[in-house]
């Protein structure tokens, strides 16, 4: 198939554009690069040996979404593309749903002016708020989102849900992500974000490099063994696979498939923190800081659906991603 990408060039995106490719499709991809480098797809043509097309575009620009449908005979929509940060959503909730939301409108406006009747979309854990079980199902109840980011996620599973009942010859699959982490093996592609990292393997990268001087531990009060904040941690290549998976689902019949992306396994920060440090025999300084708005306790998943229906389970377990984020590290954000 003819696959669009959209925010191929992002962390997720980018390794999910490499398995895509060695699955034996096209692919077309789409960035503003508002958070990533045009350099990736460099990256993505070394591990692949093929480059996908690539456009310059936003999502909330709806010209520039219909170009790329206009130039491709796009069969499906893998869209990635939003703004992503807990912490950041809280603080400029405007700019999480015009461009979360509203982007999002636009690509369904082309999808259907263009006739793609075919979309997975990266929704996330944050959908189910503070969980009322653990692990986590696909049947446990949507939750009151802790934030903006959350919110615009759980907005868009639901007018997903709504277009695809408008249109029911048409498919959409919402894949509930929990944490990713690592990098690919070659160590070429990883966690790259501008600025200052909001999520945990990324800061705690930054740190070994040299361009932080340490990691917050944004609370260690938490209803947890040590304190911390319990996440679900996956390895991003075992999350890209997911998606290639998912599309087995589109040989099914039309409708909206839902999957949890997880290991089942509870990580807690300090949790991550040790296993780096065993992993890559290298020590990361922290300080305990006051609790994230937005946080929550406990969060991780029962992925045993995507197992049965899509014949998908994680491969890689801790101490690799720790590796891979290492090696991808050293290879790329220390410029070495």
């Amino acid at each position: 198939m003819n696959i669009l990408v959209t925010g191929g060039t992002g962390y997720i995106g980018s390794h999910t554009c490499v398995e895509l490719i060695n699955a034996g499709h096209d692919v077309v991809i789409f960035d503003n690069l508002s958070n990533s480098k045009e350099s990736v797809l460099d990256r993505i043509e070394k591990i692949a040996g093929k480059r996908p097309k690539f456009y310059v575009a936003d999502m909330r620009d709806l010209d520039s979404i219909r170009k790329v449908f206009s130039e491709n005979s796009i069969d499906a929509v893998v869209h990635f593309a939003g703004l992503k940060a807990v912490g950041e959503s809280v603080a400029k909730p405007v700019e999480y749903y015009k461009n979360n939301v509203g982007g999002t409108l636009n690509l369904l406006t082309a999808m259907t002016e263009f006739g793609v009747k075919k979309i997975v979309f990266s929704s996330s854990a944050t959908v189910y708020g503070d969980p009322a079980i653990i692990p986590i199902t696909e049947d446990c109840p949507l939750g009151t989102t802790t934030n903006p980011y959350g919110e615009t996620k759980k907005m868009l599973e639901r007018i997903l849900t709504d277009f695809q009942k408008a249109n029911p010859d048409n498919y959409v699959i919402l894949l509930r992500y929990f944490n990713p982490i690592g990098a690919h093996e070659s160590g070429l592609i990883g966690d790259e974000p501008n600025g200052i990292p909001n999520n945990l393997m990324p800061y705690i990268l930054q740190v070994v490099v040299g361009k932080l001087p340490y990691l917050r531990v944004f609370g260690n009060d938490y209803d947890t063994p040590d304190g911390t904040g319990v996440r679900d941690y996956i390895h991003v290549v075992d999350l890209a696979k997911g998606h290639v998976a998912a599309m087995k689902k589109f040989s099914d019949e039309p409708g909206v498939y839902i999957y949890n992306l997880g290991t089942g396994i509870g990580y807690s920060v300090l949790d991550i923190v040790h296993a780096f440090e065993k992993a890559n025999n290298i020590n990361i300084p922290y300080q305990i800081v006051e609790r994230r708005p937005g946080d929550i306790a406990t969060n991780y998943s029962d992925p045993s659906k995507a197992f049965r229906e899509l014949s998908w389970k994680t491969e890689f377990d801790l101490e690799t991603m720790c590796k891979d984020s290492y090696r991808f590290a050293k290879n790329a954000l220390s410029g070495q």
